[in-house]
């Protein structure tokens, strides 16, 4: 485990790196909204005109905040972590846990949670006139 240094400037540039990052990632996440919204024509010219400059401008500042600071390798390291831990955790997402057996059953459809054959595929025995 990596050790983690909270004196100094190296604590400072490591939360500004974590802030930076944290911001990039919203500023994405705008943009995907952004054009969401676009192509489903919720947006007047003029809003994706103002949206596109002011998501542009933030962009710009959060670069030139990088490159006055210096954390430009840091932010891009953390967000590779990052990138990194959610993938690891997507997989582990799909991996069967023992304490969470309940969810395997009940995301199975319930012809198979059931301890019953499915019959609704299966042709049915004719009934005998007369036996009610």
């Amino acid at each position: 485990m990596e050790e983690i240094n909270l004196d100094g400037e190296e604590a400072s540039d490591g939360l500004l790196s974590l802030v930076i990052a944290v911001v990039e990632l919203l500023i994405e996440a705008l943009e995907r909204e952004a054009i969401r919204r676009m192509e489903s024509g919720a947006l007047t010219e003029r809003e994706i005109e103002r949206l596109g400059t002011q998501l542009a401008a933030i962009g710009q500042q959060v670069d030139q905040l990088k490159t006055e600071t210096g954390v430009e390798d840091d932010v891009d390291r953390l967000r590779t972590d990052l990138s990194d831990l959610v993938e690891d955790a997507l997989e582990r997402v799909d991996e069967p846990h023992p304490g969470f057996s309940f969810l395997d059953e009940a995301s199975r459809p319930a012809a198979e949670q059931s301890d019953q054959p499915d019959r609704t595929n299966q042709p049915q025995e004719p009934q005998e006139e007369g036996i009610q």
